[in-house]
């Protein structure tokens, strides 16, 4: 997602490697289709819930700043 001001840029394939887990099983833990956590993996997602990326954290046991970093 990116603007004038920067970019958020999504590392959620870093903890799904680290954790060895696939975007499917990642999907069913969070309780989302396997195609929206795509639209969120691959950077294309305009907002995320809060809710969703606490479940995020929970299945990945990992912090926010761990699945989204700023670049300007």
């Amino acid at each position: 997602m990116a603007t004038d001001e920067g970019s958020i840029v999504v590392d959620i394939d870093v903890m799904l490697a680290t954790r060895k887990m696939s975007v499917g099983e990642l999907a069913e833990r969070v309780g989302i289709t396997p195609a929206n956590l795509a639209v969120l993996k691959n950077g294309r997602a305009k907002a995320v819930r809060f809710t969703t990326l606490a479940a995020l954290c929970h299945a990945l046991d990992c912090q926010p700043g761990d699945l989204l970093r700023y670049a300007p």
